[in-house]
């Protein structure tokens, strides 16, 4: 069912992995999709593939949210999903972490997705919705993720923050936090593949599931949440991690 037609979507990050998965799902259910990334031909190709709009923009640079939401006006006029995806995972213990690497990680995950909500706000319709895409990290105190981990709690705050400022639009604002997700991310941080079996291995016991979860199942949420099923929700975390977070005791 095409229950997203006329909606106009932008996927912030989705050339790749869970914001590929949503592009394409929001895409399916018929609404004009809008994705960006900062590697020029992973954009194009991902863009030609799902048969949507790609929009070069890197999230850390201001100038270039401008010039994003200036593009987006002058094709579409106005937007009525917001999926905040883009984002790094990088890690370090903090005895360890320098200030490039806190820079690197809040410019993108927390300064950049806080801009790219306020600049789109004057563009969004009334009764929009805006999905954050943050983590159970953000809770889940993983060893060597302190300013990972730091940017997504502070998402979730800003997340409850913008759902009382914009109720009066009836622009609804949830997040969707996920567990692991089998997506390329864990190459991009510099994990071999044996590291990744490994890594799989130790949270496959700690998830109910006992495994990973797709970039579609992720995505599946998100246009829930970016539908009208989800009309009465806003200013919720929904988590979806197989049972990781409250599996306090592997059995």
């Amino acid at each position: 069912m095409k229950i997203l037609t006329n909606k106009v979507a932008v996927v912030t990050g989705g050339n790749s992995g869970i914001g590929y998965a949503t592009a394409k799902e929001l895409a399916d259910k018929g609404a004009n999709v809008i994705i960006t990334g900062r590697n020029k031909d992973a954009v194009a190709k991902a863009a030609d593939e799902l048969g949507v709009t790609g929009i070069v923009s890197d999230q850390g640079q201001l100038g270039q949210i401008d010039e994003l939401v200036t593009q987006v006006k002058a094709q579409f006029d106005k937007v009525d999903i917001l999926f905040l995806n883009a984002g790094v995972a990088n890690f370090s213990p903090v005895e360890s972490a320098t200030e490039a690497h806190f820079d690197g990680i809040i410019d993108l995950n927390l300064k950049g997705v806080y801009f790219t909500v306020q600049k789109f706000i004057p563009i969004l319709n009334d009764g929009a919705s805006i999905v954050f895409n943050t983590s159970v990290n953000a809770t889940l105190a993983m060893p060597n993720s302190s300013v990972y981990a730091a940017s997504k709690a502070a998402t979730l705050s800003l997340n409850k923050v913008l759902a009382v400022e914009l109720a009066p639009r009836g622009i609804r604002v949830n997040a969707v936090s996920p567990g692991p997700v089998a997506t390329p991310l864990y190459g991009k941080i510099g994990l071999t593949q044996e590291e990744v079996s490994g890594f799989g291995t130790i949270l496959g016991e700690r998830i109910l599931l006992k495994r990973f979860a797709k970039p579609e199942e992720i995505a599946n949420v998100v246009r829930f949440l970016a539908s009208d099923d989800a009309s009465f929700i806003t200013g919720t975390e929904l988590v979806v991690d197989g049972g990781l977070t409250v599996n306090a005791v592997t059995y």
